[in-house]
């Protein structure tokens, strides 16, 4: 449990009290939301284009020890403290920065377009096979989520892994000035949240505005373009990969329906056989990028094989469940161009009877959408798939390409119709993914179904509950 006292609030803030409780002093926390908020913790009252926290504050201060505010309260509550900023974000954003300053431990940066949230959990697993690790939660990594976890920071931390995403250039910019982080992991460069970005050039240089705040970087070798963005970094840089040479790589892979075996290996002659319990061949590539991060911070490579081999996955990416004796892969959670085809190279490579692919629209891909989507038809067109469920109006752009082979092919308005039609038609034997962006809301395919979670990933309590 973080404490900040109420003269720590001010001095990160520049903030004034309007309101005093005189009989405490500190605060055991951070919330912005009144629904949730603990026992003597803070309540930001952040402002939004659809909400405005200031109308939640006498529900926040029911267990709430304060707020803080840029307009006060129509009325005291006694017992409650109020602090007046100028703006309550920034403030939130100050607050963690003083957080971070005050631990002064060091901090693990991980960007890049896919793979985030998974190496960030693989980088705590194995750093926390000796060491006490804070990470943030889930996927909070913007401007509000990334503050807010750091404000959890106790201060009997030995490392901070924090995930940073962006949607426009400058984000991750920002969120180093918050974090200050000493290391980075940048795992790959794709076609996600262009429509902010208007090139995959940007969402590039967007990446590797980490790189002006770090010593060490590690990065993906066998992303060559953006091993590209590397090339005027001053910095250490240790690369990890499959095909390229690299300082930390992966060789005899061996792939399983829920995982795969390899050599890691620092260098030729320091190899250890891993057992990854979390399918698909990308998620070597996040072993990977962990396990260079971890030669980075000295630790044994052994701890690194435990951290490795414990971790089980995260809910809603790549959990495999059963339907009606049909195998699932649910990777639900988000989807771009690169994650799709990848989600799409596993079903055919764990088909067994028929291969039925249940698509949701990729989202926030601007100017780029339909040829994106376009090219998932085409591509898909040519390999081994029996049934397509197209979800969303871009994904219809998917359909029409498909339905040319002759092959089933539905396309529907929402994930609601898809499971329907998905339950008339799933037999026995089928492999089946289901994936797409978040706000399509493909879960709810599943919960139409039927499905049983068979998967390793079901035993990660702690990243549920972390979500």
């Amino acid at each position: 449990m973080a404490i900040l006292t109420v003269e720590e609030i001010i001095n990160a803030t520049g903030g004034r009290i309007i309101y005093k409780n005189g009989n405490s002093r500190a605060f055991t926390g951070v919330s912005i939301d009144s629904r949730t908020i603990g026992d003597g913790e803070l309540f930001v009252a952040l402002r939004g284009a659809r909400f405005d926290g200031h109308a939640f504050i006498y529900k926040a201060l029911e267990r709430g020890s304060g707020a803080l505010v840029n307009f006060p309260p129509a009325e005291h509550l006694k017992g409650k403290t109020i602090i007046y900023v100028k703006n309550t974000l920034s403030a939130l954003q100050n607050i963690a920065h003083y957080v971070r300053m005050r631990s002064n431990i060091p901090v693990i940066g991980i960007t890049g377009t896919n793979g985030k949230t998974t190496t960030k959990e693989l980088i705590s697993s194995i750093l926390g096979q000796r060491h006490k690790v804070m990470k943030s939660h889930g996927n909070l990594n913007n401007h509000i989520g990334l503050p807010i976890s750091m404000c959890k920071l106790t201060g009997d931390e030995d490392f901070m892994a924090l995930e940073m995403g962006s949607n426009a250039a400058g984000d991750i910019k920002q969120l180093c000035e918050i974090a200050l982080p000493d290391y980075a992991v940048v795992t790959n460069v794709g076609p996600a949240h262009i429509e902010g970005f208007g090139s995959i050039r940007m969402v590039r240089d967007t990446d590797l505005e980490i790189l002006k705040y770090v010593k060490v970087a590690s990065a993906n070798a066998d992303d060559i373009f953006l091993m590209e963005g590397f090339s005027n970094y001053s910095g250490k840089v240790v690369t990890y990969g499959i095909k390229n040479r690299a300082d930390v790589f992966a060789k005899d892979i061996r792939m399983k329906d829920r995982g795969s075996d390899f050599l890691l290996c620092f260098g030729e002659s320091n190899c250890i056989e891993i057992n990854l319990n979390i399918p698909g061949a990308f998620n070597i590539y996040n072993a990977l990028a962990a396990a260079a991060i971890g030669q980075v911070l000295n630790i044994e490579i052994r701890d690194i094989k435990a951290g490795i081999e414990s971790f089980k996955g995260v809910p809603m990416r790549f959990e495999i469940k059963e339907l009606f004796g049909a195998t699932v892969i649910s990777d639900v959670y988000n989807a771009n161009p690169a994650s799709m085809e990848e989600a799409i190279k596993e079903l055919v490579r764990l088909k067994k009877g028929r291969a039925i692919a249940v698509l949701g629209d990729m989202l926030e891909l601007g100017a780029y959408a339909e040829e994106a989507h376009r090219k998932i038809g085409e591509w898909m067109s040519a390999l081994p798939i029996d049934v397509f469920i197209a979800v969303g109006p871009l994904m219809a752009i998917a359909h029409s390409v498909f339905v040319k082979t002759g092959r089933q092919s539905f396309s529907v308005s929402n994930a609601e119709e898809a499971g329907r039609i998905l339950t008339g038609l799933c037999r026995e034997g089928d492999t089946i993914v289901v994936k797409g962006s978040r706000e399509m809301g493909m879960e709810k395919v599943l919960e139409i179904c039927p499905v049983r979670d068979v998967s390793l990933n079901g035993a990660n309590k702690e990243a549920e509950n972390a979500l």
